[in-house]
């Protein structure tokens, strides 16, 4: 059997995490793909797979194989791919991350003119408020709101919100509304983020930037979760604008302390710091880039 099938086999493995899945892929028969695996294993000396009755794993080695060879894989795809890309679009599989909140509201719209304008493509969307390793979950192209820490990623700013900060018109009407910042301290703020005893909010004035120390009975890292405290009235929230969508229009969601809001967030495209970029990643990099200014 020769490597390329070999290595397409094992990549396929790797990816679907069952024999039997990566046959269906492949379109090759299970016994086939296991025999590939199993002469490529024979031929590197060495165990690329775990392998139990529910699921097949990669094995340290397996792991730096993987990251050595799809590259290739890849590269010699898009190679195949770029011949016919001007009538019919790029293909494959690509592995998109994004944050809950901003993912449902302004990435997965945009997934079925994607795919529409690429029939050939297939597109993993990971939503999570959870920044993802992109290395080792495999994730091809981050969609970030905020700052990216990754020191070998690559970065592409592709726009920016500015933060809000806003409560119900109920929460107000028992609570009344603050008029400075420091008056943040005797309302009930609700913070993303995690369990902490106190969070500061950012805010501007005449003597330049500062921050107040709020408090409140609700933590979470979910922005879904105070967006929705917010809606019901349980206290004030600070968020990019692009969470809060149609919110920001509702009669009952009021925005506050506008004078005081200077702070905006990068929304960014980014890749895993590597020696190629499948074509397909830079395609659809390009079609984000494009579509999401629009939408923010």
């Amino acid at each position: 059997m020769d490597r390329f099938n070999e290595l397409n086999a094992f990549i396929a493995v790797a990816e679907a995490g069952g024999f039997s899945a990566a046959a269906r892929t492949t379109g090759d028969s299970q016994s086939a793909v296991s025999k590939a695996i199993g002469s490529l294993e024979k031929r590197l000396g060495v165990m690329l797979f775990n392998r139990s009755t529910r699921r097949v794993t990669l094995t340290d080695q397996g792991r730096r194989y993987y990251d050595r060879t799809k590259p290739l894989i890849d590269e010699m795809q898009d190679a195949d791919s770029e011949l016919t890309r001007s009538t019919l679009g790029v293909s494959g599989l690509i592995r998109i991350a994004a944050s809950g909140t901003f993912g449902r509201l302004h990435v997965l719209p945009l997934i079925p003119t994607l795919l529409s304008l690429n029939p050939g493509l297939q597109v993993d969307l990971v939503l999570s408020d959870i920044v993802r390793d992109m290395v080792e979950d495999r994730i091809d192209l981050a969609i970030r709101l905020g700052p990216v820490t990754e020191p070998d990623a690559v970065v592409r700013r592709v726009a920016i919100t500015p933060l809000v900060c806003v409560g119900s018109r109920r929460y107000f009407e028992r609570h009344g509304i603050p008029k400075t910042p420091a008056e943040l301290v005797e309302h009930n703020c609700l913070l993303y983020g995690g369990l902490t005893e106190a969070a500061n909010w950012p805010f501007v004035g005449r003597e330049g930037r500062f921050s107040v120390p709020v408090r409140g009975n609700l933590w979470s890292n979910s922005v879904e979760t105070i967006r929705a405290a917010v809606l019901g009235d349980v206290g004030i929230g600070l968020f990019a604008k692009v969470s809060l969508a149609d919110e920001l229009s509702h009669p009952d969601v009021i925005p506050i302390l506008g004078e005081f809001m200077s702070d905006v967030r990068d929304i960014s495209l980014v890749w895993p710091k590597r020696r190629f970029v499948p074509a397909r990643v830079r395609q659809v990099t390009d079609f984000f880039a494009d579509a999401i200014p629009r939408r923010t």
